[in-house]
């Protein structure tokens, strides 16, 4: 089984690592994505444990449109009770890339019009489109005239790990805060801080690391299980395997922020994952943080605007580089900001830059090494 596993532009290679690790076979990297290939106990697997996984499709048709009619013809032709009976809902997803089809929406909107005559040319009945919570979820992808339809085995996007109350959005996408843990080689020996923690996307997320919990552990709802080759017991025993594997390890992970609301928040999420003895958060101004050992990492997000109370954030972010030198000689800090002339009132020398994007938005996410007597730009 073809299997195309969706992730944040930067981190391909770790995700590539991380699908060979749990066994995926035939493994290619693309932009934003990792192809491969694997049986139904590797799909389980993979969407129960990908840290840096955002959707897992299974490409199910492919074919060549340059018109509305093609298009329509063309799903027409493939055998959509295979994967959908009367009694599901269903929705399309769409990205569309094509001089041919400008509006990526009209080109779902054919496709479920193909679908639902196909069952009501054979049945006289047709399935219902439900597009907040669908049975099967559809996803479309076209590149000029080239479309691939597939089945998204995941539902909701693998970012949602449950430690987040319903509608509360992390300015940090989940995925990509596991993915800077890994690009910034965090191992959990390592001790870690951020000391501008916001709601401690970064902080929940080496904790989990660090113990080996699997980031889906709480998740009760997957796509795969509307499939009509869901299997239970395989299913089972991949839940079992990984709640096995968890490992409760002494952790150094320690944060904070001046936000006394989001500190709430983050000590709240901890406690849903029984993380509270492993991470410590605290309501404590950046100035005021202090490291607890010699040596060790910084890994975060700084905030600008409203949450640091300042009107000036280029003053802010010079106030960082003071701090980091005067009270961090010893760590390594990682920084990710989208905010590229904040960055340059940083009075610190990068010695590494990767340009990564949450969500739509690009940002740079720079390694600067601290030691006695730091050297300016």
């Amino acid at each position: 089984m073809k299997i195309h596993i969706k992730t944040f532009f930067g981190l391909e290679e770790l995700l590539a690592d991380e699908v060979k690790q749990l066994g995926g076979q035939n493994v290619q990297v693309h932009k934003r994505s990792v192809a491969c290939e694997g049986d139904l106990e590797f799909l389980y697997r993979a969407n129960y444990n990908l840290r840096l996984a955002l959707k897992i499709l299974v490409p199910v048709y492919q074919f060549q449109a340059r018109t509305e009619q093609q298009l329509y013809d063309q799903v027409m032709r493939h055998d959509w009770s295979t994967y959908l009976s009367l009694n599901q809902t269903f929705a399309i997803d769409n990205t569309v890339f094509s001089e041919f089809f400008r509006h990526s929406k009209y080109a779902a909107l054919k496709t479920k019009d193909a679908i639902v005559d196909q069952f009501r040319k054979k049945t006289g009945r047709r399935p219902s489109v439900d597009i907040k919570n669908p049975d099967i979820q559809f996803d479309l992808y076209a590149y000029k005239d080239q479309f691939t339809i597939s089945i998204d085995s995941s539902g909701d996007t693998l970012n949602r790990r449950g430690y987040r109350d319903v509608g509360h959005e992390a300015p940090l996408n989940e995925v990509l805060a596991a993915g800077l843990l890994k690009l910034a080689g965090w191992e959990k020996n390592i001790p870690l801080i951020d000391p501008m923690c916001g709601t401690g996307t970064i902080l929940i997320e080496a904790a989990m690391m660090g113990q080996n919990i699997p980031p889906q552990i709480n998740r009760r709802n997957f796509s795969f299980q509307n499939w009509t080759n869901y299997h239970p017991t395989i299913w089972n025993r991949v839940v079992a395997e990984g709640r096995a594997g968890v490992r409760k390890a002494q952790l150094q992970i320690s944060g904070g922020d001046v936000d006394g609301n989001t500190v709430l928040m983050a000590n709240k999420s901890l406690r849903k994952f029984k993380l509270s003895d492993a991470v410590n958060i605290q309501r404590i101004a950046f100035e005021d943080h202090r490291p607890k050992t010699p040596n060790g990492m910084i890994v975060s997000n700084p905030p600008y605007g409203e949450r640091i109370g300042r009107t000036n954030t280029n003053e802010f972010y010079k106030t960082i580089s003071d701090i980091l030198k005067n009270n961090f000689q010893g760590f390594d800090a990682w920084l990710l900001s989208s905010n590229m002339e904040a960055f340059k009132h940083l009075k610190l020398r990068a010695s590494k830059k990767i340009v990564l994007f949450n969500g739509s938005l690009e940002c740079k996410f720079q390694k600067y090494e601290m030691y006695k007597g730091s050297r300016e730009n």
